[in-house]
């Protein structure tokens, strides 16, 4: 069964079409290191919660909206060597020259990797 990367994060509202552009640029070498897709979405329908929500689990202030993506990989082993490479990629430095910087504050992103145990399509 596949092997899911999940990340939520605030990103300044007034930045959506810079995170579009920095998913454009870096999710494609996700596909190119084993994963078979990419899903970034943008915040549409977040409700504050009554004692915890997506916006408090990142620290989301009224100017930011909450994105949340994820990575499907055919397996955690392709995921693992994956993402090691991904973080020794220089394309994947936000701080190396001519590299989009990231739209959001990364300090604030939740993530982990899941073992999908239910899968119902139609």
């Amino acid at each position: 069964m596949t092997y899911i990367d999940g990340f939520v994060i605030a990103v300044p509202t007034a930045n959506k079409e810079k995170f579009i552009a920095h998913a454009r640029t870096l999710d494609p070498i996700f596909l190119e290191l084993g994963a078979l897709r990419v899903i970034e979405a943008w915040g549409d329908d977040v409700p504050d919660g009554k004692l915890t929500d997506f916006r408090r689990a990142v620290q989301a202030t009224p100017e930011e909206t909450v994105a949340f993506s994820w990575i499907e990989w055919p397996d955690k082993a392709t995921r693992d060597a994956g993402m090691k490479k991904m973080m020794e990629d220089p394309r994947t430095d936000p701080s190396a020259p001519g590299n989009p910087p990231m739209p959001f504050d990364g300090k604030r992103m939740i993530f982990g990797g899941f073992e999908p145990v239910v899968e119902v399509k139609a």
